[in-house]
């Protein structure tokens, strides 16, 4: 995964300097979504009356192939929102994900919630981008970057209204890479060595983050019964994107599995 993942850098570095060349940041200023007031993702997953659940839309990866090429982005984006999701996370990454920018601006579009961009964030021109295209939030890998570049990035970010949300796969990533420059720290349950994805990640690291940052688990979340237990470690976002884009209507997976949540959540009150 690691070499995967240096493939990527390797190409997103290319990318961003073509797309350097042909839109100019001006350009981007220019976009009729840069002077909006981007809407608070921490805000909504701390909203009681919403799942925290950050659905995502993702048509492949370099781990699973092909995992939906024809959900359309509006009707899943809207069904997400509709079904009580707290947030979108839309993949921009072409090459390895299918993505696209136009993805994102499609769920904009139709969508009054926070939109988180997911892409290999390296450049402060792809902060600019994301803005541009209607993001809310952008993602920084501490995997790939330095806590020096997770804090000059995040600050950027922020100087747009734009929030952070920073991914971490273990205890050293963690504490390797925590800056005052982030706003939420997500905790990616998949071993980058081999592949495999346990929760324990999540549970293991809870502890460990500060309660400055809103705690989001990532990965391997597909059962109503992880996410009442992973609330009771801390988390209040749950990014999913397999779980639901692996079915036909990724959109009703998203609202069976709230209504999972809100049943088994119910029970555990009247049982305590």
């Amino acid at each position: 995964m690691s070499n995967i993942l240096d493939q990527i850098v390797q190409h997103k570095r290319q990318e961003v300097a073509d797309r350097k060349s042909l839109v100019p940041v001006k350009l981007l200023e220019n976009s009729i979504y840069f002077p909006s007031q981007p809407i608070s993702l921490r805000k909504y997953l701390q909203r009681p009356d919403l799942s925290g659940i950050i659905a995502e839309y993702k048509r492949k990866s370099p781990s699973l192939g092909t995992i939906n090429a024809y959900a359309p982005v509006e009707r899943t984006s809207i069904g997400y929102m509709q079904a009580g999701a707290s947030a979108l996370s839309v993949l921009t990454d072409q090459q390895f994900f299918g993505g696209k920018n136009e993805d994102l601006t499609t769920a904009r579009k139709f969508n009054l919630c926070p939109i988180l961009r997911k892409d290999f964030v390296i450049d402060e021109y792809q902060i600019l981008e994301a803005k541009s295209i209607g993001a809310d939030a952008i993602l920084l890998i501490a995997a790939i970057l330095t806590k020096e570049e997770i804090a000059r990035l995040g600050q950027f970010a922020h100087s747009l209204g734009l929030e952070v949300l920073l991914e971490v796969h273990d205890r050293q990533e963690l504490e390797n890479s925590l800056t005052p420059h982030v706003d939420l720290i997500g905790v990616n349950n998949r071993n980058l060595k081999d592949f495999s994805v346990s929760i324990e990640t999540s549970k293991e690291l809870a502890a460990l983050i500060p309660n400055d940052f809103v705690k989001v688990t990532e990965s391997g979340l597909s059962k109503a019964e992880n996410l009442v237990e992973l609330r009771q470690y801390g988390y209040e976002g749950f990014l999913i994107g397999e779980a639901f884009m692996r079915t036909s209507r990724p959109e009703k997976a998203c609202l069976a599995l709230v209504e999972e949540v809100k049943k088994l959540s119910a029970q555990q009150l009247v049982s305590a």
